[in-house]
C-alpha cells in the first residue's frame, strides 16, 4: 500500500455513496484526500462535511486515483462529462451502479482503462455489508489493493472471476437484504394468524432473525446446515415446520431459487 493515501473522489452521495464515504472516513482515509461531488447534498452529508472537512462540490476538479461512481444508472450520461476532468490514465473507476457494464462506463469515461464493477448491499451503512466486485486486467496489484481497502471499509468483499457474475451477486447479496426483511414480514403475519398480537408477533419475528443472523456471524466456522440441525429435534415442532419449508417442489429452496433467478434475469436485462 502506498505511504500516502491517494485521492478519493465520490461522485454521487446518496444512501450507498454516503455509506461508502462514512466507511472510508471510519477506515482511516484522511478527509483531506477525499472529495465528494453531490449536486443536492442532504443535511446529513453537509453535517458530515462540517465535522470532517472533506471537499464538498469543489470548484476545480483535481486528479483522483480512486473514483467511486455511485449515481443512479440512468444518470451516467449526464454525469460523465463532470467525472472526466477528475480522471488521469492512472485513475481507477469503481462503479456501484446496478446494470451498467464496464463497457458502458468505459465508452463514457475513456480517459482511463482501469475499471471495477462492484455491488455492495445496504448493511454497508452499519459496516456489516458484503460487496462482490470484478476488476479489469488493467489494474495492477497496487490498484487492486487500494480498491480492496476502500470496499472493505463497509464490510466484507468477494472478488469474482468474470463480470457476468456481478448479476448473480446482485441477485444473491445485493437484493438479499430485502428477502430477509420480507421473511420477517412473513413470519410476523404467520404469528398473527395463530392469534398473537401484531406487535408481539413483530417483535418475536424480528428478534429471531436478528439473533439467528448474529449466531451465523459468531459461528462462522459452523455450516448453516449444522446450525439448523442443532435446533431440530426429531419429531419435534421445528421438524414439523421444516417438512413444509424443505419440500422439493414448493419449499423454500425451490422458491428462493426462482426468486434469485428472476433477480438475475432482471439485472441482465437492465445491463442490456
Amino acid at each position: 500500500m502506498p505511504k500516502a493515501t491517494p485521492n478519493l473522489l465520490i461522485f454521487g452521495c446518496g444512501k450507498m455513496g454516503s455509506a461508502m464515504l462514512a466507511g472510508a472516513l471510519a477506515g482511516g482515509w484522511p478527509a483531506s484526500a477525499i472529495a465528494v461531488v453531490e449536486p443536492h447534498p442532504s443535511e446529513a452529508l453537509a453535517d458530515l462535511q462540517k465535522r470532517h472537512g472533506f471537499a464538498l462540490n469543489p470548484a476545480r476538479p483535481g486528479g483522483a486515483k480512486l473514483v467511486l461512481v455511485s449515481v443512479k444508472p440512468q444518470m451516467l450520461d449526464a454525469a460523465a462529462p463532470a467525472i472526466l476532468p477528475w480522471l488521469t490514465g492512472e485513475s481507477v473507476v469503481v462503479s456501484i451502479m446496478a446494470g451498467k457494464s464496464i463497457a458502458d462506463i468505459a465508452r463514457r469515461l475513456p480517459a482511463t482503462t482501469r475499471f471495477v464493477r462492484a455491488m455492495p448491499n445496504t448493511p454497508a451503512a452499519i459496516g456489516r455489508g458484503i460487496t462482490g466486485a470484478y476488476a479489469t486486467g488493467a489494474l495492477n496489484d497496487d490498484d487492486r489493493a487500494l480498491v480492496t481497502r476502500l470496499l472493505q471499509t463497509t464490510g466484507r468483499l468477494e472478488w469474482v472471476i468474470n463480470e457476468g457474475l456481478i448479476d448473480a451477486v446482485t441477485a444473491v447479496s445485493g437484493s438479499g437484504p430485502a428477502y430477509v426483511f420480507h421473511l420477517v414480514e412473513a413470519l410476523t403475519s404467520a404469528g398473527e394468524k395463530l392469534g398473537l398480537e401484531p406487535a408481539i408477533a413483530a417483535r418475536l419475528a424480528r428478534a429471531t432473525i436478528e439473533g439467528a443472523g448474529e449466531l451465523l456471524f459468531q459461528e462462522s466456522e459452523t455450516s448453516p446446515e449444522t446450525l439448523r440441525r442443532n435446533v431440530t429435534s426429531p419429531g419435534g415442532t421445528t421438524a414439523a415446520a421444516l417438512e413444509v419449508l424443505m419440500g422439493d417442489d414448493d419449499g423454500l429452496t425451490a422458491l428462493m431459487t426462482r426468486a434469485v433467478a428472476a433477480a438475475e434475469a432482471r439485472a441482465k436485462a437492465l445491463s442490456g
